[in-house]
């Protein structure tokens, strides 16, 4: 089959990693597999069984926006038409992101599932904090997607759109994200000289308000001085500009973003999520994957679905930091095998990627 991936960019995020992931194991099962990336960006290590394109030579940041909509969604059809005459006909186009997902809603090309990676409900409360026009056009983006066929990260994210009324999808299913599990261990188990031989906590995820580096680091900052924290995200320089009002950035190791983030998770003590909402955090299960325990806040949605059975102790309420200190001094007391958590068996890449494809029949 012919697979295309559409998304805003290839710069580090989740989104992106998930994508990339899908790609290559869908590729790997003889499908051929193209990734249009709307920016011409691209910061991950791109396998050799994967075509990536960009459809615009900047960031495209405002490709969307309703002055160049039009012209936009025109190139986006005329790349499609191109790729049809090369390739034949497409059978799966999957899009991503509020910037793809407007032009897409509004083009002619066929087959195009949506596929949602965040609360809806939370991304526009937290839109709404940066003013009306951020927030309405957050909104309408979301609306776009009335009468479309959804993919959910999370139940959580699925049974917040079908028990609200801003979005009626024609369709709607939840598949969670892919794993290529083996291959997170072999990296986890390469040589990186970098990583400290000290006892470290460690927090991956750009910096971003829904990511709350500020009760990270009010939690971190009561416990034992003996630990670091390392922090893999994209703005190094204002992070540790945050972190000095909460008397730790002494105890920061910050190296920036990591094509191989596994071998960090792997040697620390515990990773920690402190998000306001996510959608599914792969994180966490890339923590669990290669053995270290987590701690996480209860948001929405995802760590609820992950962290389950004997592992749901280690959830904490929103935006609590001295619950969430109380809760890593546990885990790391704790020491629990976290290598047989039940999403482990739900996140297999092969088996992902074939839902993914049934969607195409």
């Amino acid at each position: 089959m012919n697979i295309v991936i559409v998304i805003d960019s290839l710069v580090g995020g989740g989104a992106e990693k998930v994508m990339l992931t899908l790609a290559e194991q869908i590729a790997t099962l003889k499908h051929n597999v193209t990734i249009l990336s709307l920016a011409n960006s691209v910061e991950y290590d791109i396998p050799s069984n994967l075509q990536v394109e960009s459809l615009f030579t900047d960031r495209a940041s405002k490709v969307d926006r309703f002055w160049l909509r039009k012209a936009s969604v025109a190139k986006l059809e005329s790349w499609f038409e191109k790729k049809r005459s090369e390739v034949g006909y497409i059978d799966l186009v999957l899009s991503n992101l509020d910037r793809s997902n407007n032009l897409l809603a509004r083009s002619n090309v066929e087959n195009v599932h949506f596929v949602m990676h965040n609360s809806v409900n939370a991304e526009l409360t937290r839109q709404k904090k940066l003013g009306p026009l951020s927030y309405l056009y957050l909104k309408k983006s979301k609306q776009n997607l009335n009468g479309k066929s959804l993919i959910c990260v999370s139940k959580g994210v699925e049974n917040e759109i079908t028990q609200g009324n801003l979005i009626t999808p024609s369709a709607i299913t939840t598949i969670y994200n892919p794993f290529d599990l083996k291959k997170i261990n072999q990296q986890a188990s390469e040589l990186n000289t970098n990583i400290p031989n000290v006892p470290y906590l460690i927090h991956v995820g750009r910096l971003a308000k829904q990511k709350r580096h500020d009760i990270l680091f009010a939690a971190f900052a009561k416990l034992d001085k003996k630990y670091k924290l390392v922090l893999l995200c994209n703005k190094p320089t204002k992070v540790l500009k945050l972190a000095q009002q909460y008397g730790i950035a002494e105890q920061l190791i910050v190296p920036g973003f990591e094509q191989n983030p596994y071998n960090w998770i792997k040697h620390a003590k515990a990773l920690v999520l402190s998000s306001d909402f996510e959608g599914l955090p792969t994180v966490l299960i890339e923590a669990l994957a290669v053995g270290t325990p987590v701690v996480s806040t209860n948001c929405t949605f995802g760590p609820s679905e992950i962290l389950t059975g004997a592992l749901s102790k280690y959830l904490v309420p929103i935006q609590q930091s001295e619950q969430l200190a109380r809760v890593i001094e546990q885990v790391l007391a704790d020491k629990p095998n976290v290598t047989n958590a039940a999403i482990l068996q739900q996140v297999n890449a092969e088996q992902v990627a074939a839902k993914y494809l049934a969607l195409a029949n």
